[in-house]
């Protein structure tokens, strides 16, 4: 009876250390691959990124464009006028009123620079990977946009700078799009 019990832990034994060997083996020629190969983003990983990284650029722009709105009404409204005495042909209080939103439009413009600039320092890790997709998805965009010469205001061209592509369905439609609008360029000049 111990015969029994004895032999499958003895078989379960050989059978654990030849997966612990095999374990131990692939892992060993698993690092030397990963050592071998660069680490490379997916593209879905990559338009996730891209899509992450623009919603912080909108969502920065919140901010500064209230920091305008502030900084603009603090200053402008600190300073003393004459009502009497225009400036540059236009009454004080609605010069200022308009130096206050421009700059409001002046934070509108710096808001996504500055959430570009906070998203890069938070992600400095896999920048390099970043820029290597960056580049090569621009290469795409250029190679298969239309020519914007026959645009017109009835037909302009579709996302020109693909800057709505989060996806690789959204890729795939602005190909399609890009494709629809080639013919019919191609078929009103051959009219």
């Amino acid at each position: 009876m111990l015969q029994e019990f004895a032999r499958p832990l003895r078989l379960q034994g050989t059978r654990l250390a030849a997966s612990r060997r095999t374990a131990v083996a692939s892992s060993r020629f698993a690092s030397t691959a990963a050592n071998e190969t660069p680490e490379t983003l997916s593209w879905p990983d990559y338009l996730t990124i891209r899509k992450k990284k623009r919603k912080w650029e909108m969502a920065m722009t919140v901010p500064c464009v209230l920091a305008g709105l502030v900084g603009g009404a603090s200053y402008f409204g600190s300073l003393e006028m004459d009502p009497t005495k225009p400036i540059l042909g236009v009454d004080p209080m609605i010069f200022f009123g308009g130096a206050t939103f421009a700059s409001m439009g002046l934070g509108y413009l710096v808001g996504p620079i500055a959430g570009s600039q906070l998203w890069r320092t938070t992600h400095r890790r896999a920048m390099s990977l970043i820029e290597a997709r960056d580049r090569e998805f621009h290469a795409h965009i250029v190679k298969n946009r239309v020519d914007p010469t026959s645009q017109s205001a009835t037909n302009p061209v579709p996302d020109f700078y693909g800057e709505k592509i989060g996806s690789l369905k959204d890729y795939r439609q602005w190909l399609r799009d890009q494709a629809r609008y080639k013919r019919k360029s191609r078929w009103t000049e051959d009219e």
